[in-house]
């Protein structure tokens, strides 16, 4: 079962636009979900679901919006948790900003968009670039031989349309990797993990089918080449365009691709990362007086790599003050809101070492309120490299009419939740 109704609130819990799908809960119980949400906020005991007798709340909060599903059903709740997500998606595809004001200026376009995305509870047509076909944000000038629903809503293939054609027919892939990484304030690497995704642009004419090929553990091991570098994925999630049974009978991804942008499959891959930017940091507080900050970075991956637009964010005393920075390279500022001294460095080659100094004076009276330690984090990116070693083997199009299509690959990887702990 899915949702009785969806409501979108404002932060003082006032109904925007609502849609009563079933009929089977009152319309009334939505006054109670704030007053019981600030309650929980009060007691510390935030929730997911909120329940009011026989009714349950699944909410999320977006921008300056609630958006609400009640039902007095045994819901299942991951369903309506990814429509909800969907539509802040959608509504975010039609309006550029999803904020209460994008709602009150678009009422028409919502309760459309709300009458085509779920029918009696249950999801519909959900992919934006299909509503977009049928619903617009000019209804009004629509001509009525417009007005036919595109075949693509009741077709097999509902996430790309007929008819489609291109001068140029191209596909651009970029495989997208996120480091996450928790080291101690001894030096060991706690956690670290791999979230990657491979997202495509197609620009290709007609109905093609697409083949992709990874250096898959399981695909060697099923064909008995076992040479090279393979990986192994898990949580695999798959766009709804991608043939399961194909992929589980032989790890072939067959699909017919979406027009456009798109997120083709996302992975995780668990396994021991040496961190890319090594941080040394040495924290001295002389009390009543001075704190001065050392911190050393460096780039431990392949000399011919580069990583972009460094930021290693290093927590300082929130009663600091007086701040003055040396620096090997790049530069460093003080972010006294955040309590942050935010080191940028443009380009990272890797091998190289860095070096900056920050010297903050301190107040003579002591700060009586006992500070955590926050840790050190940085952000980067590595383009033309995958710390998994990730690779795409070939990309075979196949289309009716024989054209010749040309597939692009980028690598890029990038800091995920990338954390040094420090001693002070």
């Amino acid at each position: 079962m899915s949702a009785s109704a969806v409501f979108v609130l404002d932060l003082k819990g006032k109904v925007l636009i609502c849609r009563n799908y079933k009929g089977d809960v009152d319309m009334a119980e939505i006054d109670h979900f704030l007053p019981l949400l600030m309650q929980q906020e009060e007691e510390g005991l935030m929730c997911p679901v909120i329940s009011h007798g026989s009714v349950h709340f699944m909410w999320i909060k977006h921008s300056n919006l609630y958006l609400v599903a009640t039902t007095n059903k045994n819901s299942n709740a991951s369903l309506v948790y990814s429509f909800l997500y969907k539509l802040v998606e959608v509504f975010t595809e039609y309006f550029k900003e999803l904020e209460e004001e994008s709602i009150q200026d678009n009422f028409v376009v919502v309760y459309e968009l709300l009458d085509e995305l779920m029918d009696f509870g249950f999801p519909q047509t959900t992919d934006s670039k299909i509503l977009q076909e049928y619903i617009t944000q000019e209804g009004n000038k629509l001509e009525v031989a417009k007005t036919k629903v595109p075949t693509t809503v009741t077709n097999a293939v509902s996430w790309r349309s007929e008819g489609i054609k291109y001068k140029k027919n191209e596909v651009f892939i970029d495989v997208i990797e996120s480091i996450n990484v928790l080291v101690n304030a001894n030096g060991s690497v706690m956690s670290s993990d791999i979230v990657g995704s491979i997202k495509l642009k197609t620009m290709l004419s007609g109905m093609p089918e697409l083949r992709l090929g990874l250096n898959d553990r399981v695909l060697f091991a099923l064909t008995g080449r076992d040479k090279g570098k393979t990986v192994t994925m898990e949580d695999v999630k798959f766009h709804q365009c991608v043939r399961l049974s194909r992929f589980e009978s032989d790890r072939t991804i067959s699909f017919i691709p979406p027009d456009g942008e798109s997120e083709l499959m996302s992975y995780r891959i668990n396994t021991q990362v040496k961190p890319l930017i090594w941080i040394e940091s040495v924290i001295e507080k002389f009390s009543h007086s001075r704190v001065e900050i050392m911190v050393k970075a460096k780039g431990q991956f392949k000399k011919q790599s580069v990583a972009n637009n460094v930021e290693v964010r290093v927590p300082v005393p929130s009663d600091a003050d007086s701040p003055k920075f040396k620096t090997s390279t790049g530069h460093a500022k003080y972010v006294p809101e955040k309590n942050l001294v935010v080191w940028t460095i443009k380009s990272f080659p890797g091998g190289k070492e860095f070096l900056m100094r920050a010297h903050f004076g301190l107040p003579s009276v002591e700060n009586d309120e006992m500070e955590g330690k926050p840790p050190i984090t940085v952000k980067f990116e590595i383009p033309y490299f995958t710390v998994s070693g990730i690779q795409v083997r070939y990309m075979k199009i196949i289309e009716k009419s024989g054209y010749q299509a040309l597939p692009w690959v980028r690598y890029i990887t990038q800091s995920g939740d990338y954390q040094l702990r420090t001693n002070i």
